[in-house]
């Protein structure tokens, strides 16, 4: 049998981390242990490929969601229907990852997206030292170039609009029409 063949019924590889720092974590959810687990399986094989460092898949709690109905509407009110739903969640953890190239790893899993499993993202990006100091210098000029657009903030075009309109208000064309003039 050859190899890639043999590496179908073997647990994913995965590489080991270095500093430990999470990078992102992501969460599949499914009504089937079969989808999610196919699916982890197939996103932790995508992370070793593209040499992510990762953890899991951790099982987390499953959501169990319980609700009655009336089997009928009017004088049956004793005779209810029990309805249950159980997701299942599983979460892999990115560790050490290049942003980059985790989002590459995102993009690829949500295009191959299986049917029945739902994804969801938490991203962390850092920073080296002394990012408040640009962060300000970049709010002062944010500031600077949002100043004339608040000003405007409300109306469809700009200030000359609201004076066009006045002006149209009191023609005559519109003036003989009602009684009362227009107060300004």
């Amino acid at each position: 049998m050859p190899r890639s063949l043999q590496a179908v019924y073997l647990k994913p590889l995965k590489r080991k981390a270095q500093h430990g720092y999470p990078s992102c974590d992501l969460q599949l959810r499914s009504y089937s242990v079969r989808n999610v687990e196919f699916y982890a399986d197939f996103a932790l094989r995508a992370a070793y490929y593209l040499h992510l460092p990762v953890l899991g898949p951790i099982p987390l709690p499953r959501v169990t969601e319980r609700w009655t109905v009336p089997r009928s509407n009017f004088v049956n009110k004793t005779s209810q229907e029990n309805f249950e739903r159980i997701t299942l969640r599983r979460l892999i953890q990115v560790l050490d990852g290049h942003p980059e190239t985790v989002e590459i790893w995102l993009a690829f899993l949500r295009r191959h997206a299986y049917y029945g499993v739902g994804m969801k993202a938490n991203i962390w990006e850092h920073e080296s030292l002394g990012v408040g100091k640009t962060m300000d210098v970049s709010l002062e000029n944010l500031k600077e170039n949002l100043e004339p657009k608040w000003a405007h903030f409300g109306r469809r075009k700009n200030p000359a609009t609201s004076e066009r309109v006045y002006d149209m208000m009191n023609e005559d064309s519109l003036r003989h029409n009602s009684d009362a003039p227009l107060s300004g």
